[in-house]
């Protein structure tokens, strides 16, 4: 589904991915672990085109997307819940949705993501669709980040610290929603610092240190190695 291929960015002179591969396969769930700074953030940017490689490759279903636009990335069906979730304030819940709503691809065969279907999926959202977005709760802004993400109806899912800020019920939620998405076929790539809640929802997993993956495995190799945690994670 997705490959980065020893791919390194810069911000101006700062050297921030240092060499970066990794994969997600069609139906995976697949968690970047890693301290605030080490470059999570800027992977998922390099990723979404934000801010392109210098070096490497990130492929998508096949096709070399390094270095395209955004919006042509998101047409090939990458969608992204950004970090701090990005909500345009001023709009309406119902406006967020429809203003990010793209149809869905042929061949799919499951039912598109639309915006009533959101608001349905999301009952806390269906009562505040007419309210505008900057006056939403910290749990329902990222709900609604969720939504806007998915009504373009995509391939990968891409979530920067999803859980970022919320409570424990809401981080629950979020976690029930990740493996529904999942069952529906969707594959997930997810930046996190909550170490329970990644191995819960994980695959694979992947871990970043100063530009560089560490260490990659499955969760349960993970929750066994000590160093590795004790290290990077601070678990």
């Amino acid at each position: 589904m997705l490959e980065v291929d020893n791919v390194h960015t810069y911000y101006g002179d700062s050297y921030v991915l240092q060499g970066v591969s990794l994969h997600v396969d069609e139906g995976q769930v697949v968690v970047l672990l890693g301290r605030n700074g080490v470059g999570k953030t800027t992977l998922f940017r390099s990723i979404m085109g934000l801010t392109p490689p210098a070096r490497g490759r990130v492929v998508f279903q096949g096709r070399d997307v390094t270095g395209w636009p955004p919006y042509r990335i998101v047409g090939q069906g990458i969608s992204l819940v950004p970090q701090g979730r990005r909500i345009f304030h001023s709009l309406s819940v119902r406006e967020n949705l429809e203003v990010a709503e793209r149809p869905a691809r042929n061949g799919s065969g499951k039912a598109p993501w639309t915006t009533r279907r959101i608001l349905e999926w999301f009952p806390r959202l269906q009562e505040r669709e007419r309210q505008g977005g900057g006056k939403l709760s910290g749990g329902e802004q990222q709900m609604l980040a969720c939504g806007r993400a998915l009504v373009g109806n995509p391939r990968l899912l891409v979530m920067d610290e999803p859980t970022e800020g919320l409570a424990p019920l809401i981080v629950n939620q979020v976690e029930e929603l990740i493996h529904q998405l999942k069952s529906q076929g969707i594959s997930i790539l997810l930046a996190e610092q909550r170490f329970g809640f990644a191995l819960a929802v994980a695959d694979y997993v992947y871990v970043l240190s100063q530009g560089r993956i560490v260490h990659e495995s499955t969760p349960a190799a993970l929750e066994h190695n000590e160093p590795v945690k004790r290290a990077y994670l601070g678990v």
